[in-house]
């Protein structure tokens, strides 16, 4: 099917006027096409619609590049159409328009509407919230009817894309809900999983409370890609209504400041062999493998043959209208490994150029065995502008996805290289630059986090276990399950932050919020939201799937610590760093064993206001003492015991420093800070040879670590170092180096008694001399 005519033209589907509607359908291989157009959206059989005969066809003409077209005079506002396919075998079928921008119910028939005339007040005025670059991203994973639809969200329009409309809506606690809390927590984008029109969820039943058909899916089930799922809003029947009200969801988040990723799944469809791609051109749009069969790299049956040129096109076209006509601001590609590495290259520098912010990135694997030969993994996105997941990472910091599998955070000694590598954008790993790591612990896919780690601490009898495809293993309502269920009943609510489960996953995400890379983290995890255990929710319903805005009051300083880190990594440039060579120059590795690992953000990385910034790790349940380098102001400390501000929380003046058990710590040294109390030598150092280049001094004292101290300025023809030591040092021992030991000014160590009284003392050395001199 390769040799089959293409098209290149950017007007297929169909494209209305209030004079003229004019349709074009790719179809090279039809012996005839016909336009079926129709008063009504038919008569449903329950949520299907099988019969589309007794429409008003007509003829369409057969034109360059295999596309079918029609030019019909007349306003057609209102109606629905259909295309009718004679094959070259006589077989006759029925088809929506796969460019599709508005459908019926169900996404049975293809309805004709005035896009622009469906936007809602305002939307010509919706603007982008700015962002100076993709690292400045923080990401959060979110499912539209997850958002509101449990009875505690407060908000009106529950499972609605309009619940995103709904502001000023607090708890009894007065904890904001709803949007407002997204805006309060800080991120930058949120990520809504797929919200085009789906198969699997009857539209005209969702709100039935009575109604036994599915409600509830993730949406990886693609029915109709540019137009947006009718379940979400208030009345699936009306066409122009579900697109009115996705723009509303969308100028609603970007009036709060906050961008939108949409996930999009042009790696397979819900079906293939009835699907209307399969209708329109057989043979051509999916995979198939030796046998002819079609391929299932997905996993759920087919896969989208994306380095086709038609199909490329498509799924560019598709992408280009989210991102014009719906002000999308990035998309996430499931099972990126499934689209070919040019498609997915091709699509980000041609989108960029129209929209420079725009934010693309994908899962680097497939669902299983794929003919695809030039697959977008790991490793094939560097250079190429787009991110993917890091899955290295995220084992690191958790361990496995579904089982008991541990991880640093969960408590598996000798992950401290694989968490650095992560915490230092996979640039030694698979990526030319952190902006191509997508950084998380968990997403809707696998176990939640709090789950997760219920699970590593042989917590697993506080969820419920055995649940399938929606269903108990064993029988039995999953509703009342849940409600017997306390995935919390180890938390001493006084006690909150010192719970050891608590502590760990808050370690988790700390560590993915404080790393270099995109940040992602999983909607809920700021209020420690669990799904009771279901590692596959993706058809579980609402008592498992809902978000309980309840636990925002209930563990308060759990989102608050959350909201601090946000806040800290938006503050400061230091944690996104775009370059390599930037990061190589810039981080220095501390501390990397006895599961601990630190490192210090130097000299006001990537232009940061803060000089310097020191980041620790401890995944022991006990404190860790770590060395930390001498500072002449003294560190502040911003993040510590589960505690977090872009500010100082305390002040550190040892050169040791305790870190709390399973938590991380942040501290910073400011430019021009005011110096702390301390005692200064200024040691004048006199060559007769005159050459100074490369000498060094080593300094060393009871109640001071050893350190480096390098000369800073020649005076009277000597070399001046200054040496700052704490008030109770009453000696320093000191060795005058060449480079790192590569030879000594003198082989026997020196030492300068300073006594309680001297603030300030001034002395001479000479090469070669076992004594020094005060000078002043």
């Amino acid at each position: 099917m390769n040799n089959v005519e293409i098209y290149e033209g950017g007007d297929l589907g169909c494209h209305y006027t209030h004079l003229e509607s004019i349709f074009k359908v790719w179809a090279p291989t039809a012996a005839k096409v016909t336009l079926a157009l129709y008063d009504d959206a038919g008569t449903y059989d329950g949520g299907a619609l099988t019969d589309h005969a007794g429409g008003f066809e007509i003829g369409m003409r057969r034109g360059e590049g295999g596309v079918w077209s029609l030019h019909f005079r007349g306003d057609l506002a209102g109606k629905y159409y259909m295309y009718k396919v004679e094959h070259p075998d006589g077989r006759e079928v029925y088809a929506a328009d796969p460019y599709a921008r508005a459908v019926s119910a169900n996404g049975q028939r293809t309805a004709i509407v005035d896009v622009k005339a469906a936007s809602p007040e305002g939307w010509e005025e919706d603007e982008t919230p700015g962002l100076l670059g993709v690292e400045d991203s923080v990401l959060y994973e979110l499912h539209v009817r997850d958002f509101s639809i449990s009875p505690d969200s407060g908000l009106q329009y529950k499972g609605k894309f309009k619940a995103f409309t709904e502001t000023g809506v607090r708890d009894a606690a007065g904890s904001r809900l709803g949007i407002d809390h997204l805006a309060e927590l800080g991120v930058t984008h949120v990520h809504l999983l797929p919200i085009f029109d789906y198969a699997t969820v009857n539209e005209l039943t969702v709100d039935d409370p009575d109604s036994a058909e599915p409600k509830f899916n993730w949406g990886y089930d693609p029915q109709h890609y540019n137009v947006p799922e009718g379940s979400y809003a208030t009345d699936p029947s009306s066409p122009e209504v579900r697109i009115r009200e996705c723009k509303e969801m969308i100028m609603a988040l970007h009036r709060k400041g906050i961008r939108v990723v949409m996930d999009v799944v042009y790696n397979h469809t819900y079906s293939a062999g009835d699907g209307l791609f399969e209708k329109l051109v057989p043979g051509y749009f999916y995979r198939t493998d030796a046998s002819g069969r079609f391929s299932n790299g997905s996993g759920v049956g087919n896969e989208l043959a994306t380095e086709r040129p038609m199909v490329r096109k498509y799924i560019k076209d598709s992408l280009r209208y989210w991102a014009e006509e719906y002000h999308i601001n990035g998309f996430r590609f499931d099972l990126m490994g499934l689209i070919d590495t040019d498609t997915i290259a091709q699509i980000t520098e041609e989108l960029r150029r129209e929209h420079p912010g725009l934010l693309i990135y994908g899962e680097p694997w497939t669902g299983g065995e794929t003919p695809l030969k030039q697959q977008t993994l790991k490793g094939s996105q560097r250079g190429k502008g787009f991110a993917v997941f890091n899955d290295n990472f995220r084992g690191a910091i958790k361990g496995d996805s579904d089982g008991a599998g541990k991880g640093f955070a969960t408590g598996q000694p000798g992950k401290e290289a694989a968490v650095l590598a992560g915490v230092q954008g996979a640039i030694d790993d698979f990526t030319g630059s952190p902006t191509e790591t997508i950084n998380y612990v968990t997403v809707h896919d696998n176990l939640n986090l709090w789950d997760k780690v219920l699970i590593t601490q042989g917590l697993e009898g506080d969820l419920i276990r055995g649940i399938d495809n929606g269903q108990l293993a064993g029988g039995g309502s999953l509703e009342e399950a849940v409600a017997a269920t306390d995935p919390y009943r180890s938390i001493d609510q006084d006690l909150l932050l010192e719970n050891e489960s608590v502590r760990r996953a808050l370690l988790a995400n700390g560590i993915v919020l404080t790393s270099q890379g995109i940040p992602l983290i999983h909607a809920g995890d700021e209020m420690l939201r669990s799904k009771f255990g279901d590692h596959n929710s993706y058809r579980s319903g609402d008592a498992i799937n809902a978000i309980r805005w309840g636990n925002k009051s209930r563990f308060l300083p759990v989102f608050e610590y959350y909201q601090g880190l946000i806040a800290l990594r938006r503050a400061h440039r230091a944690f996104r760093m775009t370059d390599k060579e930037q990061i190589k120059r810039s981080m220095e590795v501390m501390r990397c064993d006895g599961n601990v690992v630190a490192y210090r953000l130097k000299d006001h990385a990537n232009g940061d206001t803060w000089k310097n910034i020191i980041v620790i790790y401890n995944a022991n349940v006990r404190e860790a003492q770590v060395d930390i380098p001498f500072s002449i102001t003294g560190w502040k400390v911003a993040v510590k015991n589960l505690q977090a501000r872009n500010g100082a929380l305390e002040m550190i003046v040892d050169e040791t420093v305790s870190v709390p058990g399973l938590s991380v710590m942040v501290l910073y040294e400011e430019e021009g800070g005011r110096p702390r109390l301390l005692k200064t030598v200024e040691l004048h150092y006199e060559r007769q040879d005159r050459k100074y280049d490369g000498w060094n001094l080593w300094v060393w004292g009871s109640g001071m670590r050893e350190r480096r101290v390098d000369f800073d300025r020649m005076e009277d023809g000597r070399a001046v170092a200054t040496i700052y030591v704490p008030l109770n040092v009453q000696e320093i021992g000191y060795i005058v180096r060449l480079n790192e030991w590569e030879a000594k000014d003198c082989d026997q160590d020196r030492f300068i008694k300073l006594g309680w009284h001297h603030s300030k003392l001034k002395v001479l050395v000479r090469s070669g001399s076992d004594d020094w001199k005060k000078i002043s």
